[in-house]
């Protein structure tokens, strides 16, 4: 008597791929970061135009979201982000060559900087999809947390290259070489990225394994054979029904709050003048903590689901108990002691990252005729709190002169999110879209 195979893991291979072009696209977009006070130098760039060029790739970036998943769901998830990749990449190594292109620098870097933020808006809806198609429901936490974990995967990959570049070669560099990594890892994306269904290394146990759990192994497979029927994408009609969604409308409002918690680390520098954050041990203790906690969420609440069977409850319990915990942030308006200041920082972000489980959640809850877009309305809509919130805490602190109010307004941020899972959200499972068939039947029962 044979024993049956056991099932591959080709879906670990395709996770760390998501991950790793998160962690460039993180990486890509810090560029001027690192690069920015020697290019001040060198250029004659002011403050203010550095100040332009960071958030020109914001909104870009919220802007292109949405259009980015449809080009997704319309063409798939492989060649939306090779081309993404490419372009980027592309893009990056240009912005290292801008002086000598150009003697108009600042509006070129605009310009680059703008179609940064237009190119790499792909990454998160497309990789949104791939979560849907290749991970069943039991393990999207862990898929979905690993994958959030990029962000700061890139701080300690990229940053140190892109700071060792920069001192011995030149600020050029830092672009050129990033833009050439970009390039690279495009070509790998096409030659090893494959949907479930198409891809060389699977067997059947993993591909059985993956749709009895909920995967959507055959959510690209029109895309990559136009014969099999006919390319998923959006309508209005579809994405006007996200929006009458309350569940949808409540995990919106859930990433909105998120985003703009990770705003609050500049009061450690402003308020109580703390040198430690700006260089060194210390520093980097909440960021290492945000990192334990988005990881530890995903394993907890997939395990939640496997013991409780109940999908709702093993997404809210985390994001509730990580929310939560970050708004101890608050408390720092109350304490005096250095040490007690950075232990309740280290907590709101260890809190953070527990609670930071939208991804899972949005391949749990989208059409899957629309998760391109869904994701990118969800990335977008939680974006906006990025360009938000920075304008409110300016206008706090120049009528109060004092960071306690703009705290409070930061931490409230979590308790609104918990609130809008529990009584907004409801039961979390996938959206149905209605055809306009069902609609009219629907309308004429009504009558």
């Amino acid at each position: 008597m044979h024993s049956q195979p056991k099932k591959t893991h080709s879906r670990f291979i395709i996770l760390a791929m998501i991950t790793f072009v998160l962690t460039l696209a993180t990486g890509d977009r810090a560029t001027i970061s690192v690069a920015g006070p020697e290019m001040q130098n060198q250029l004659g760039i002011t403050s203010i135009e550095i100040g332009y060029l960071f958030s020109v790739f914001s909104w870009a970036y919220v802007l292109c979201m949405t259009p980015a998943g449809w080009i997704a769901d319309k063409f798939g998830s492989k060649r939306a982000m090779f081309w993404g990749i490419l372009l980027w990449s592309a893009i990056t190594v240009v912005m290292g060559c801008v002086s000598w292109l150009t003697a108009a620098v600042v509006p070129m870097l605009l310009v680059l900087r703008f179609l940064l933020g237009m190119t790499e808006s792909p990454v998160g809806p497309s990789s949104g999809r791939i979560i849907a198609a290749w991970f069943p429901s039991s393990e999207r936490g862990v898929a979905g947390a690993i994958f959030n974990s990029a962000q700061y995967a890139s701080i300690a990959i990229f940053t140190p290259l892109m700071a060792w570049l920069c001192h011995e070669f030149g600020w050029e560099h830092v672009f050129i070489v990033m833009g050439f990594i970009g390039i690279g890892v495009a070509l790998v994306w096409l030659k090893y990225f494959h949907v479930p269904m198409k891809h060389p290394t699977i067997n059947q146990q993993e591909l059985d394994y993956i749709k009895e759990g909920g995967g959507l192994i055959d959510l690209d497979i029109k895309a990559v054979n136009p014969a099999a029927g006919k390319k998923s994408k959006a309508s209005l009609k579809d994405i006007a029904q996200l929006f009458k969604s309350r569940m949808l409308v409540g995990i919106f409002i859930g990433q909105y709050c998120i985003t703009a918690m990770t705003w609050f680390p500049i009061y450690l520098v402003k308020e109580r003048g703390f040198s430690i954050l700006q260089a060194g041990f210390m520093a980097s203790i909440p960021a290492v903590c945000g990192l334990v906690g988005g990881i530890a969420s995903g394993f907890f609440s997939d395990w939640m689901l496997k013991k409780t069977g109940n999908l709702s409850l093993a997404r809210k319990v985390p994001i509730t108990i990580g929310l939560t915990l970050s708004a101890s942030m608050i408390f720092c308006n109350y304490v005096q002691s250095e040490a007690l200041v950075i232990f309740l920082m280290s907590a709101a972000f260890f809190g953070k990252g527990f609670g930071s489980l939208g991804w899972a959640v949005v391949a749990d809850t989208a059409p899957k005729q629309i998760i391109g877009t869904t994701g990118g309305l969800f990335n977008s809509l939680g974006n906006i709190a990025g360009i938000v919130t920075p304008l409110v805490i300016g206008y706090i602190i120049s009528s109060t002169g004092s960071f306690q109010v703009a705290l409070v307004y930061v931490g409230a941020h979590g308790i609104i999110a918990v609130l809008s899972y529990w009584i907004i959200v409801g039961k979390i499972q996938r959206l149905e879209l209605t055809t306009e068939t069902e609609e009219k039947k629907i309308e004429n029962y009504s009558h």
